[in-house]
């Protein structure tokens, strides 16, 4: 017989009436690298999938340099919606590198931004790799293969010496072995971990000494937050824009870490793969624990709406 052993970590309440309900996993890590908090299966495998590319960008970086820097390293270490301003450092990344547009491997796709979607679909535009969410990460692949001489046409073979490499970083901040090696969405190797494991990788990065690689690409992605997700309505710049200095990035399947530059750090696994409330289960895994979280009270629940007028609210339910 399986026993459930996740917990439940949202209500999505309408009416007065529970409708649905999120289960899954949450650890909190203190400072001092501890478990402050823990619900569900912390100790489980993941795959964090998007959460880690601020690791898969430190990896890069360490290769590039100076090359991977400010706008450039928060879209390596982003999940961008494909507004123009994330394409033309895309393509900045790539001509320094004396790459085209061809040169990357994430699929094509429109971009999540809605308002640009709609105006290349009035101009009868088509999918581009460049406009997918991950083209900056992929530029970034890219940039750091340039940059030590490696080959770029099979940048994405996870045993080319930039996955190799990336592998090994990973490891490395997450303190823990590579649970399971997987392809992700886009095409890129990705590497599972225990969710403790996800959580003290975002602390090594806020944590880390001033100037280091993994310092940086923590400044890079709280001083530019709308490279890291988008202009309008992303939850990951929204919560950094709410909480100066915090670091957050989400991935796929109901993934989401968060660190706050006091060292505490959060990760969270919703079991049915939704992301809806991974962001209200995180800030009240913080808040119970004693991390300030006030300036991003509209983001601790969701509205629920009944003819476009609230009727209710996910909120977190952490015990």
């Amino acid at each position: 017989m399986t026993v459930f052993r996740y917990a439940e970590l949202a209500r999505v309440v309408r009416n007065g009436f529970v409708e649905s309900r999120h289960y899954g996993s949450v650890v909190v890590l203190a400072p001092d690298g501890t478990v402050a908090l823990a619900a569900g299966v912390p100790d489980e495998p993941v795959l964090p999938r998007s959460t880690l590319k601020p690791v898969q960008a430190l990896a890069c970086r360490i290769a590039a340099g100076d090359k991977l820097a400010g706008p450039a390293l928060a879209l390596a270490a982003g999940s961008h919606t494909g507004d123009d301003r994330h394409v033309e450092v895309v393509r900045a990344m790539l001509a320094g590198a004396g790459l085209t547009e061809d040169a990357l491997g994430c699929p094509e796709d429109w971009p999540e931004d809605e308002p640009t979607r709609e105006r290349l679909i009035r101009a009868s535009g088509q999918r581009e790799r460049i406009r997918m969410n991950c083209s900056g990460k992929h530029a970034a692949m890219l940039v750091a293969c340039v940059a030590r001489s490696w080959s770029t046409a099979d940048y994405l073979d996870p045993n080319h010496p930039l996955q190799r490499e990336t592998a090994a970083t990973v490891a490395r901040l997450a303190d823990a072995p590579i649970a399971h090696h997987a392809v992700d969405g886009c095409g890129a190797p990705l590497f599972g971990l225990p969710l403790t494991g996800l959580a003290r990788t975002f602390q090594a990065l806020v944590t880390a000494p001033a100037g280091s690689d993994e310092a940086l690409v923590a400044q890079a992605m709280r001083q530019h937050p709308e490279y890291v997700g988008g202009w309008h309505g992303h939850p990951n710049t929204d919560l950094m824009r709410a909480l100066p200095g915090v670091l957050a990035k989400g991935g796929a399947e109901g993934v989401l870490a968060v660190a706050a530059p006091d060292g505490h750090a959060v990760a969270v696994k919703a079991i049915d793969g939704s992301p809806r409330a991974t962001t209200a289960i995180a800030l009240a895994a913080l808040d119970a624990v004693g991390v300030p979280v006030g300036g991003a009270d509209a983001l601790r629940q969701v509205p629920v709406l009944g003819g476009g007028v609230p009727v209710g609210a996910l909120t977190a339910v952490i015990d």
